[in-house]
């Protein structure tokens, strides 16, 4: 392509990225260090992510690495000092060896959401960065992407489609494919202050429930909780009321955590999975994150595979010449991987929330009588992936 055709008129390739959230913002970063001029159109008046916390595994940590972020992540995150399950007695059922895994493989660390958004966005330039504009529409040529929005029209080389589980971007490209699925449960997420850090973490798991903790730096704690329920129901009485109703008889320090929670820090969503797409690119359109692969929460990779997207991506279009090629590079790399984490996401996930007693009870059993090695085994296809080297190619001129 001559740079002249550009339509910024600089002689930089440019990107249109669709969605402000840790795979949008991690994608510009990326693309950035790489050479690229980068646009992020974000529908919300801020870019900022909800009370909620995160685990960031070991691959994930390494992907932000790769963007020259690991180390501003790490000093606002706390490592995690336990990953294993226990029943709602408080009895462990299954632990990993944290000092192996962190020796194999690097330590697993956690970090709210909102800190980790805003390390990727103080990495953006401001004048990169557009609140405010809600895409309405997709259009490709051979050359470029026109993008329209609220804010005005965008036109570019590349553009990527990081605006979540329901993608206009997908939805104009990809207009035949199906609707994200309802996993079958909900989920309640908080920030509870607890002014120190509690003495039990990790995952509770019941009889079609669950609910689990995670200690945060600044010494609050990220609770969450899950349930089979039908798709949309809500409690009359406010979600913190249902919590305390379902959680209040586990192991402590759950019932703890409930009484000092506030109701307007509980947040409900109902949990759904993406049915696998057959590509992840549309000529100069490229998916990543939830608008590519959205996964059950159930092994807590989907924002640590968002952000092994962004490092792939920038790197198979600093690897190739063109953009047709490097995208097609970008999905042969990425799709098959995420969709197996997917799918092994949504079988924990079934298995987790077996509401049967006798498949709970052997559940249960399974988990106590099997090695911790197993657990780190499991994992192991997860957390081993390798970021792929960030080093922009000679262009054509």
């Amino acid at each position: 392509m001559d740079p002249k055709a550009h339509a910024d008129g600089t002689n930089r390739r440019n990107a249109v990225v669709v969605g402000g959230g840790i795979g949008g913002l991690a994608a510009a970063v990326a693309l950035i260090r790489c050479g690229w001029q980068v646009e992020v159109l974000e529908r919300a008046p801020a870019f900022e992510e909800v009370g909620a916390g995160l685990s960031l595994w070991p691959n994930g940590v390494r992907a932000l690495d790769a963007l020259g972020l690991g180390e501003n992540v790490r000093r606002r995150a706390m490592t995690e000092t336990e990953v294993g399950i226990r029943n709602a007695s408080g009895r462990w059922l299954a632990r990993t060896d944290v000092r192996e895994l962190g020796r194999r493989y690097g330590p697993v660390v956690a970090v709210h959401r909102a800190d980790l958004t805003e390390v990727l966005r103080q990495a953006v330039p401001t004048a990169a960065l557009r609140m405010n504009a809600e895409v309405t529409g997709v259009e490709a040529t051979a050359s470029s992407v026109e993008v329209r929005h609220t804010a005005g029209v965008s036109r570019a080389d590349l553009l990527v489609g990081a605006d979540g589980i329901r993608s206009v971007v997908r939805q104009s490209l990809w207009p035949g494919h199906r609707a994200p699925r309802y996993a079958g449960y909900t989920a309640w997420r908080l920030i509870v202050d607890t002014g120190g850090h509690p003495s039990t973490v990790g995952e509770t798991w019941g009889r079609g429930q669950r609910a689990g903790i995670v200690p945060l730096a600044d010494g609050s704690t990220y609770f969450f909780g899950a349930a089979n329920a039908p798709e949309g129901q809500r409690s009359p009485d406010g979600e913190l009321a249902e919590m305390r109703r379902r959680f209040n008889g586990w192991h402590a320090p759950i019932p703890e955590l409930l009484a000092a929670a506030s109701a307007d820090a509980v947040m409900r969503h109902d949990i759904y999975a993406l049915p696998a797409l057959r590509t992840f690119v549309h000529g100069r359109t490229a998916l990543l994150g939830d608008a590519a692969h959205a996964m059950t929460p159930d092994l807590g990779q989907g924002a640590n595979q968002a952000l092994e997207d962004a490092v792939t991506l920038a790197a198979m279009l600093a690897a190739h010449p063109d953009v047709e090629p490097a995208l097609a590079a970008y999905d042969r790399q990425r799709r098959a991987r995420a969709q197996m984490i997917a799918r092994r996401s949504r079988l924990m996930g079934r298995v987790a929330q077996w509401s049967w007693q006798p498949a709970a009870f052997l559940r249960e059993r399974a988990l106590r009588l099997s090695p911790p090695s197993s657990l780190l085994a499991a994992l192991a296809p997860a957390i081993s992936w390798q970021p792929p080297a960030l080093e922009p190619a000679n262009r054509p001129s």
